[in-house]
């Protein structure tokens, strides 16, 4: 897995290439607790090039979310591919993060 960021907007982008699992969770966990200790509390997650996300991977989203929350940001994810899309709705986290389908529409949504 790759982990790439850049600042958008007023938005903080993290972009995921490859596998989100057991082995690497922790890079991505070290990532975005470092931009929530450096103030970035509003997150879009652009999951365009991640393909498997396990419930490691799921488990990360939300500490992260609870943690923006906690300072008035939030965790946004776009353009997931249509098997990511069902692990988070067979898991309940569709309702409980704000799903665009494309990065475009998250930063017009959050502008």
């Amino acid at each position: 897995m790759e982990i790439s960021k850049q600042k958008e907007a007023g938005l903080m982008i993290v972009s995921i290439n490859g596998r989100l699992d057991t082995t690497n969770y922790s890079v991505l966990d070290k990532e975005l607790d470092s931009l929530v200790n450096d103030g970035e509390n509003n997150i879009l997650v652009d999951c365009a090039d991640m393909d498997y996300i396990s419930s490691s991977g799921l488990r990360v989203f939300l500490v992260y979310l609870k943690k923006t929350k906690a300072n008035g940001g939030k965790v946004m994810l776009c353009n997931m591919q249509n098997m990511i899309k069902e692990v988070f709705s067979v898991s309940g986290f569709t309702s409980l993060f704000d799903i665009y389908n494309s990065r475009e529409e998250a930063i017009a949504a959050n502008s």
